[in-house]
C-alpha cells in the first residue's frame, strides 16, 4: 500500500501537472471503488480549475475553483499517472480518466479497487469521515519528542503498532516504522509506555528523517506503486532492515530477524535495538 512518502511524491507530481489547469472531461467507468462515487461525479468536476493539491495522511486533496475538494485515496494498489497526451486505448484497471485543457490525461488505475474518491465542500474536508479521526502529521513541527511521548505514555501496545496507528500518527506505514525504529535503536516489541522521553525525542527525529529520505527517493516501489510520472521509487535500495530477514545487519553484522505484529512483518536487529 502506498504510504506517506509515496502519496507525497504523487501529490508533488500532480501539482506540477494540474495546478492552474481545468478538467475538460472526466470519465469514471465504474459506479464504485471502495465506496460508491458521489452522484454526478464527472459532471461536478468538468470545467473546474485546480487551485491547489495537498495531502492529509495518505489522502490526496485536490482543491478546485468552486470551493470544493476532490479527496483521493490510492488504496492498496492504486496509481495516478499523468500522460502528456490522450492515449488511444485503456488499460484493464483504468477506472477514472481526467482530461485537462492543455491536452494531458491523468489516469487512476486500481486493480484491487480499494481506492476511493469523493467530492466535498472545501470547508468540510476536516470533518469528512475518512479525515476527522486522523492523528498528527509526522512532518509537521508539532510532531516532536514531547508530542510523541504524550501519545505513547499511557499505552501498553507495542511501540511499532502505536506509531503505525493512524489515529495517533499518520503515514508511518510498516516499512517506515521498521526503518525508523532501527535508526532509533528501539525494539519494535517494547511497550509504548516504556519508551522514555529521551527515546521519544530520537524516535520522532528519526521518523522525520526516514520519511524525508524516502520522499527524496521518490518513495518505495515493492510491487504496484509508481509516481505520477510513471517512474518507480528507489528508497527500497536504502532499507536497513525491512525485507532483510537472515541478512547481516549493516551495523553489527548479526542477522536481521522477522516477527509478525498486527498481521504485518516486522524486521529488526536484536543487537542494535533494545
Amino acid at each position: 500500500m502506498p504510504e506517506l512518502p509515496e502519496v507525497e511524491t504523487v501529490c508533488r507530481g500532480l501539482a506540477n501537472t494540474l495546478i492552474g489547469r481545468k478538467f475538460v472531461r472526466v470519465q469514471n467507468f465504474r459506479e464504485n471503488l471502495r465506496f460508491p462515487f458521489p452522484r454526478d461525479f464527472a459532471k461536478n468536476l468538468e470545467g473546474r480549475e485546480v487551485r491547489n493539491i495537498s495531502r492529509r495522511a495518505k489522502y490526496i486533496l485536490i482543491s478546485l475553483d468552486n470551493n470544493t475538494t476532490l479527496i483521493v485515496h490510492l488504496g492498496m494498489s492504486g496509481r495516478m499517472v499523468a500522460h502528456n497526451s490522450l492515449r488511444n486505448q485503456m488499460d484493464k484497471h483504468d477506472h477514472v480518466i481526467f482530461q485537462t485543457d492543455n491536452g494531458k490525461e491523468i489516469v487512476f488505475n486500481d486493480p484491487r479497487r480499494f481506492g476511493m474518491m469523493d467530492i466535498v465542500n472545501s470547508n468540510d474536508v476536516a470533518a469528512h469521515k475518512v479525515i476527522k479521526d486522523l492523528g498528527i502529521e509526522p512532518l509537521e513541527d508539532a510532531f516532536n519528542g514531547a508530542a510523541l511521548h504524550g501519545l505513547l505514555k499511557n499505552r501498553k501496545m507495542p511501540v511499532k503498532l502505536a506509531i503505525m496507528n493512524a489515529n495517533l500518527v499518520v503515514g508511518v506505514g510498516n516499512i517506515y516504522a521498521c526503518e525508523s525504529l532501527f535508526r532509533a535503536g528501539i525494539l519494535p516489541t517494547r511497550a509504548s509506555n516504556e519508551i522514555s522521553p529521551a527515546e521519544c525525542n530520537k524516535l520522532a527525529k528519526d521518523i522525520k528523517i526516514v520519511l524525508l529520505d524516502a520522499i527524496k527517493a521518490g518513495g518505495s516501489t515493492l510491487k504496484d506503486y509508481v509516481a505520477s510520472s510513471g517512474e518507480a521509487g528507489y528508497f527500497q535500495h536504502n532499507f536497513k532492515v525491512y525485507g532483510r530477514e537472515n541478512q547481516p545487519c549493516g551495523v553489527c553484522g548479526n542477522d536481521i530477524k522477522r516477527i509478525v505484529q498486527g498481521g504485518r512483518s516486522t524486521f529488526f536487529c536484536s543487537t542494535c535495538q533494545s
